[in-house]
């Protein structure tokens, strides 16, 4: 659990959004490694924190299911399932049909400026080789679909289910490649919205869904989402 580095950071006092975030990441970049044992106490004592925003933290990973819990008995990271995780994509798939049939014939000159500036962010992380920038990013620019789509209970649904579907991308983002060929995707998404295509965006979105959903079978049958990686930094090539 490489944590201790983190409360030396917090220049301000901390918020339970803060404690969620470190989390989060250390999750996301596997850390805190699937079925590794958490404990508020432990985890409070190495960020610095008080132990109430860390449990706050640790509910709003229940929530978004990368905790799991049993009173009494444990605390700990949700090993990646391929039934649930493949069941999760499904649903982010069919709310992203949603998000961009609805947002396309609303977009904006600025919505494309926004995304192709977006895309650029997202081209400079995997250049840099920065698996966490780069997902940030790449959620930057669906962002503004979503905000242009104007569907709160998608954005929410989105919000909800994404971290579950990072601890993927962040494997797949560590790879020049996959970044790559996400940036290629991005460029004609970007294309397609900016000519009011709505149909061939949907199409297009789906086609690259299917192609993670490949990434994760691949990921399940070398065991890599099981087992998680340990990344002490930026992630490289993998």
């Amino acid at each position: 659990m490489p944590l201790a580095e983190r409360g030396a950071s917090l220049k301000r006092p901390p918020l339970r959004f803060e404690a969620y975030d470190v989390l989060l990441n250390a999750i996301i970049r596997g850390e805190l490694a699937p079925g590794e044992q958490i404990k508020d106490s432990q985890i409070a004592a190495r960020l610095g924190l008080s132990r109430t925003p860390v449990r706050e933290a640790i509910s709003r990973l229940l929530d978004v299911g990368l905790v799991e819990s049993k009173p009494g008995v444990y605390t700990r990271i949700t090993v990646p399932d391929r039934t649930s995780v493949l069941a999760t994509l499904k649903v982010l798939r069919a709310l992203d049909d949603v998000a961009v049939r609805d947002a396309v014939p609303a977009m904006t000159p600025e919505h494309i400026a926004r995304l192709r500036e977006a895309n650029r962010m997202f081209d400079e992380a995997v250049r840099s080789g920065d698996a966490m920038r780069a997902i940030g990013a790449d959620d930057g620019l669906h962002a503004i679909i979503v905000e242009a789509a104007g569907n709160p209970v998608v954005a929410r649904l989105l919000q909800q289910l994404h971290p579950q579907i990072h601890r993927i991308l962040f494997r797949k983002f560590s790879s020049l490649l996959g970044g790559r060929d996400t940036i290629n995707h991005h460029d004609e998404l970007i294309r397609l919205c900016a000519a009011g295509d709505a149909d061939a965006a949907a199409a297009l979105s789906a086609e690259h869904w299917s192609r993670l959903g490949e990434l994760i079978e691949d990921l399940f049958e070398g065991d890599s989402l099981v087992t998680g990686p340990r990344s002490p930094g930026a992630a490289g090539p993998a």
